[in-house]
């Protein structure tokens, strides 16, 4: 197929624009750049890349032209980030959403996949892994727009019959990601024997997905019609003061795991637990992700760092 993904210089766009390549699809990727290029220099040399912003309806369109599918990713991401720019956060989240969903209608696109954020699910308060029925209860302009995208994608399937698939994407790590994000700024960390800091008492939980496993999730559900909204969660919680440990551990670090309170602005970032349930995953496609937290990082050991 022809494949365009917005966003796919990013981490997890990355990951997937190669996997697509080395399953012999053609693959256009549109990004700014302004965040970095995540693309390896063979990928690159495989793939047509479009340097602009999502919000440029025409270079969507264009871009587009001749597509079977959209995997929507362009975003900005990073807690701190997001927090200190909301208002971009948002005009590219819906401006973008848009943009992608117009130009796959002109441009007689039948499906688009769009990815969408754990972070929907805010503070709910959970017994059990949280399933994609479960009431959400989004608090960052992020989170926010991710739910109304969500809700606008499903009003276009709804109304004009284009296929959308929402991906709850639940704490995605892996080689090569950028220290926006907690697991390569603990090996950053330990790495060079600084501190590994902490946020608060260190016992909330997340559900920490390795790339690999979210980018096969991601190809197959290429092959699912229709109208659905799906987790992508390793569905194993672990406590942020165990991951700094096990990090710790793997680096063979001198660091001390220090405890700091976090920021204001990071309030509505700081859940206190978080699991996802693949159970539609697993229904749908036939695989969940298996790849366990120790291993995920071992490899990123491995890959990164010796």
């Amino acid at each position: 197929m022809k494949i365009l993904i917005t966003g796919g210089a990013g981490f997890i766009g990355s990951n997937l624009a190669k996997k697509l390549v080395d399953l012999n699809h053609e693959v256009i990727v549109l990004d700014s750049l302004l965040r970095g290029n995540k693309l390896d220099k063979e990928t690159f040399k495989r793939i047509q890349f479009i340097k602009g912003d999502v919000r440029d309806f025409e270079l969507v369109r264009e871009a587009s032209k001749g597509c079977d599918l959209i995997f929507h990713f362009a975003a900005v991401l990073g807690v701190d980030i997001v927090a200190d720019n909301p208002v971009e956060t948002m005009d590219v989240e819906v401006i973008g959403t848009r943009n992608v969903i117009n130009a796959a209608e002109v441009n007689n696109i039948k499906k688009v996949l769009y990815a969408s954020t754990s972070g929907i699910y805010g503070h709910s308060a959970i017994d059990n892994a949280l399933t994609e029925e479960v009431l959400v209860d989004p608090r960052t302009s992020y989170a926010m727009a991710k739910r109304y995208n969500e809700i606008y994608l499903a009003s276009h399937h709804e109304e004009k019959g284009i296929n959308v698939i929402s991906l709850r994407f639940f704490n995605v790590y892996g080689a090569n990601q950028d220290t926006r994000m907690v697991v390569p700024l603990f090996f950053e960390q330990a790495i060079k024997n600084q501190p590994i800091t902490v946020f608060g008492t260190g016992m909330q939980t997340r559900d920490f997905t390795f790339i690999d496993d979210t980018v096969e999730a991601c190809v197959k559900l290429m092959n699912i019609d229709g109208c659905h909204i799906v987790n992508i969660a390793n569905e194993r919680e672990w406590c942020i003061k165990d991951l700094a440990h096990k990090i710790k551990e793997i680096t063979n670090s001198k660091s001390d795991i220090v405890y700091i309170d976090a920021p204001k602005k990071r309030y509505d970032y700081e859940v206190e637990r978080r699991i996802g349930s693949s159970k539609k995953l697993k229904e749908l496609t036939g695989i969940k992700p298996e790849i366990s937290l120790e291993e995920g990082l071992k490899i990123i050991y491995e890959t990164n760092y010796k």
